[in-house]
């Protein structure tokens, strides 16, 4: 953990009817000092969204070459480079070409993130996904964290239905093309 960072504890019942994952995760956060709650919640959400066994969180914004969350094999190779936010094109071209699969999970506008790689090189650009809450989801999660958080998630047709410490909010997930 990093020296100033925050921690916080996510107990997260997980239903993700869409791919038949049904888990029960005790989830430690650290959130770095110039990180925003909104980026730390969409680090939470994509590891959600993403999990199965072997994925882990990075070692937060000080870890330049890895990405916000991947998810290894048993024999550590890479099988899924999955970034928070906005990274560069650099990045993603970076994760596109060291492992299988390759997402981008964003609490942004997902047009101007896609703007940003309009034209540059990235590795099978048609195959990185892009994923998007509607405006003002991922804010209104962050506003409910708390250094301990008890959450519920399920998943049902690329719905999102999120019980943050007694708190209901709901939000479709839009998907693209990097490309």
């Amino acid at each position: 953990m990093a020296i100033g960072a925050t921690l916080h504890t996510f107990t997260v019942q997980l239903a993700d009817v869409d791919r038949g994952v049904y888990e029960e995760l005790s989830l430690r956060v650290a959130r770095h000092p110039s990180e925003t709650d909104a980026f730390m919640m969409t680090r939470v959400l994509a590891h959600c969204l993403e999990y199965e066994e072997g994925i882990a969180f990075s070692d937060g914004i000080a870890a330049t070459d890895e990405p916000a969350v991947s998810l290894r094999d048993l024999t550590g190779r890479l099988l899924a480079w999955i970034e928070v936010g906005a990274p560069d094109a650099a990045r993603l071209h970076r994760g596109s070409s060291a492992a299988d699969r390759t997402v981008v999970y964003t609490h942004r506008d997902p047009e101007k993130v896609a703007a940003l790689w309009a034209g540059k090189r990235i590795h099978r650009a048609d195959q990185v996904l892009l994923h998007s809450f509607e405006p003002g989801f991922v804010e209104a999660a962050a506003a409910l964290v708390e250094r301990r958080n008890e959450m519920t998630l399920s998943v049902t047709e690329r719905r999102v239905y999120l019980d943050l410490n007694g708190t209901t909010l709901t939000s479709a997930i839009e998907t693209r093309t990097a490309q």
